[in-house]
């Protein structure tokens, strides 16, 4: 009888909708309204913030554990709210969501999957590393290979605000760069992952029983701490190592923040800007400043289109959702996407 009474106290729909409702309060008060502001700011002055790769040097710092633990401050104030925020949304997929209505709506292989993974992806407007969390628990719940690696690249590479950001700071020619290649690149990936990757990789974080059939004499809001904390134990620490060693060895990724053109420079862009970890919207100063310094079009063009994608860090978190083979095809995609464009950018701009 109690356990009957526990499953109508909360039905599949009512879970939806409460998981619908903190997700908008959620992104309105980490996402929507700073950047409503911050549009303003880029609008009048041209400018929303110094690079977070050397600040106002000329360079990045040399490497150390003074600039590790530099990075690692700067990146946690800028970050830390939408972490916080993708936690609290990747463990409520498993404990709010049936995960049949996820598998249903994002299961599939082929391109539905992947453009509406891609849709629910531009409202939220999240880093790489913010977004995995979220990715986590789509995957857990059925989502399949390609849906959830466009939902994971469309949050930072086809963020609105970002393009905004990026037009009234750069040029809106870069904003339709970015539009129009990011599209390619979140479409190319998806499919490389879903085409090459491992289909049939387990999803170790997904030890316990579906939501329906766990222990229903626990109340929502334990169930959904569970989860939570099983989330942020499996995520964060290896997360925050990388984080420290990035932000540590900047200055071996970047030795020259004002690269010329060439196809050297191009592809050490991409492959550094894959790797390198920064917040949402943390290309725009980054390249700002490196123009300011004389950054030809080319290498800028790989730096905005590597920088925000993926980092090595969210890729560690979805170390246990995404064999290592799927994830470097993902590493793969991106990096050709990234000369890719740094190759157009030299002839266009």
């Amino acid at each position: 009888m109690q356990a009957r009474m526990n499953e109508k106290r909360l039905s599949p729909f009512a879970g939806t909708m409460i998981f619908t409702l903190v997700a908008i309060v959620g992104f309105a008060y980490v996402k929507w309204m700073p950047y409503y502001a911050k549009a303003f700011l880029a609008q009048s002055h041209h400018f929303i913030g110094d690079s977070i790769l050397s600040g106002n040097s000329v360079s990045a710092p040399p490497v150390s554990w003074n600039a590790a633990v530099d990075y690692a401050i700067a990146y946690s104030k800028a970050i830390w709210k939408a972490l916080l925020l993708g936690l609290i949304l990747g463990s409520g997929i498993k404990v709010l969501l049936p995960t049949q209505w996820v598998s249903a709506a994002l299961g599939r292989l082929g391109f539905k999957s992947v453009a509406l993974g891609s849709l629910f992806a531009i409202p939220c407007m999240m880093c790489t590393c913010c977004a995995a969390p979220v990715a986590a628990g789509m995957r857990q719940s059925r989502a399949s290979v390609g849906s959830v690696v466009s939902w994971w690249i469309s949050n930072p590479v086809l963020n609105p605000a970002t393009l905004i950001f990026m037009g009234f700071v750069l040029g809106w020619g870069w904003a339709l760069f970015r539009v129009v290649l990011g599209i390619a690149m979140v479409l190319g990936v998806a499919y490389l992952a879903e085409r090459y990757g491992d289909q049939h990789e387990a999803v170790s974080l997904e030890q316990g029983l579906p939501p329906e059939a766990e222990a229903l004499n626990d109340s929502l809001l334990t169930r959904w701490g569970r989860e939570f904390m099983a989330l942020a134990i499996k995520l964060l620490p290896e997360y925050l190592i990388l984080v420290l060693l990035l932000g540590a060895t900047r200055a071996w990724l970047f030795p020259v923040l004002g690269a010329h053109d060439g196809i050297f420079w191009i592809v050490a862009m991409a492959v550094a800007g894959t790797l390198f970890v920064i917040p949402t919207a943390g290309e725009v100063p980054i390249v700002q400043a490196m123009f300011a310094l004389g950054m030809g079009a080319g290498p800028a063009g790989a730096l905005i289109m590597t920088l925000p994608a993926v980092s090595l860090p969210s890729l560690a978190m979805l170390s246990r959702i995404f064999s290592l083979r799927t994830r470097l095809v993902i590493v793969f995609g991106v990096v050709l996407s990234g000369i890719a464009g740094g190759l157009i950018a030299m002839t266009v701009f």
